[in-house]
């Protein structure tokens, strides 16, 4: 299973950490963590005309956490708040089985290979929960 999780795509992706990095200054910021495996991802947000103008992440974790980190930093910018809650969304709909999704969240079927591993599937959620929490405090504290 090992080998079909970590396959070249996903490692790639991770590897690009597309988003790397810090915003100066962020218009919110907020951090969550996986207590279970000890994965923390940090999402740094500004919004201009209610869609994502930048973002920024740091990750300290596995290699699935990586790349989901990196997916939002490519697939993100230029994105309304409800867009990306609806990306998380389809990302936690293809982890339980359903078919990838297409336009802005077509390369979600790069995290295909997780579905059979449900005690990772938070590892790649980990980034979407992140940021939908500083869209949430950029947007003036509305809840998710």
């Amino acid at each position: 299973m090992t080998d079909a999780l970590y396959h070249d795509a996903l490692v790639r992706l991770a590897r690009e950490s597309c988003g790397a990095g810090r915003l100066d200054p962020p218009l919110a910021e907020a951090t969550r963590d996986n207590p279970l495996c000890g994965d923390r991802v940090t999402m740094e947000v500004r919004l201009e005309g209610g869609r994502i103008a930048a973002l920024a992440h740091r990750v300290r974790g596995c290699l699935l956490c990586q790349a989901a980190a990196s997916f939002l930093g490519r697939a993100a910018p230029g994105q309304r708040p409800a867009d990306v809650r609806q990306g998380r969304d389809l990302a936690a709909a293809l982890l339980a089985g359903a078919p990838p999704p297409g336009g802005t969240w077509a390369g979600l079927e790069v995290f295909a290979p997780v579905q059979a591993a449900k005690s990772r599937h938070r590892c790649v959620l980990l980034a979407f929960e992140a940021l939908g929490e500083a869209l949430s405090q950029a947007e003036g504290g509305k809840r998710e």
